[in-house]
């Protein structure tokens, strides 16, 4: 078995369907041949998504495909590294559930790695549902790199980038994002303490602070709707507290607390604006990220 790709569903069939279909569209013939497998991971959804996806599997005939009941909504790492544990490829694609694959290039990139030893992750591009890139290469979250993502300069292209030809880079995306078996169960997996974003760049960054190389690929198609499986509350407040949990795990207790003066006074500022204008969505989001800090 060469590839073992790994997605997780949370209460979101539809999507997982959608990715699940896309994949065998392109890659039937490598997962009949045993190349390719697939471990779909549920975090205990509260809706139907079990019997669905079961469902789907049986009605679609689909090969090598296994089917993770977790007893609990374990998060993105936890859920990622229950389905580590059955897999069987030697490498591992974790690809996000609202994806959609239009093109062959992961077998691409699969053959990248197997000709370049010194790779042991590599991210691949992903697009909007229109085509265009999504920042999918990030630079490590430095006290400098916060201080540009606070100020909402991430949409520059300041800290996050796509660039145009493979290349070595910090981290990379976990929405599309490939590693040697080898290497994940030297780093233990993902860094279960970490429920749900920043887990990507915490993972690189231990890869890289062990010596292996992190890279990037350009050419592939794979369209992702950015946000399709979690809201942007949930998503600011687990970064605020997933970027303090990083700092204390891997920066120094100066540069901690400089990251927590500086999301401190973000929010602040934010709940402030929010009553002045009256937006709900400021004042209910910051507050909860104030106390996350």
């Amino acid at each position: 078995m060469l590839l073992s790709i790994i997605t997780l569903n949370f209460n979101k069939n539809h999507l997982t369907l959608a990715c699940m279909a896309s994949l065998y569209e392109q890659f039937v013939d490598e997962f009949n041949d045993n190349k390719i497998e697939l471990i779909v991971v549920d975090n205990k959804s509260e809706d139907e998504s079990v019997h669905v996806i079961k469902d789907e599997i049986k009605k679609k005939h689909y090969t090598n495909v296994t089917f993770v009941e977790n007893k609990e909504n374990a998060g993105f790492s936890k859920g990622c590294n229950a389905g580590a544990q059955k897999a069987r490829g030697k490498h591992i694609l974790f690809l996000n559930n609202d994806t959609i694959v239009k093109d062959k290039g992961i077998l691409d990139m699969m053959e990248y790695m197997e000709l370049h030893n010194e790779v042991a992750i590599l991210g691949g591009q992903l697009s909007n549902l229109d085509g265009s890139p999504q920042p999918s290469v990030g630079n490590f979250y430095t006290p400098i790199y916060v201080l540009l993502l606070l100020l909402g300069l991430q949409k520059y292209g300041v800290i996050d980038k796509n660039p145009a030809e493979i290349t070595k880079v910090e981290w990379v995306k976990g929405g599309l994002l490939m590693i040697r078996k080898s290497v994940f169960d030297i780093l233990h997996g993902f860094d279960e303490k970490i429920f749900m974003y920043t887990e990507d760049m915490e993972i690189c960054y231990r890869a890289n602070m062990q010596g292996y190389h992190v890279y990037f690929y350009p050419h592939i198609k794979v369209l992702h709707q950015d946000g399709g499986s979690s809201n942007r509350t949930f998503a600011i407040v687990s970064i605020y507290k997933n970027l303090l949990y990083f700092y204390k795990k891997h920066r120094s207790p100066g540069e901690y607390l400089f990251l927590k003066s500086l999301l401190r006074t973000k929010a602040v500022t934010l709940i402030g604006i929010g009553r002045l204008l009256r937006n709900s969505y400021y004042i209910q989001t910051y507050e909860k990220a104030l106390k996350a800090t």
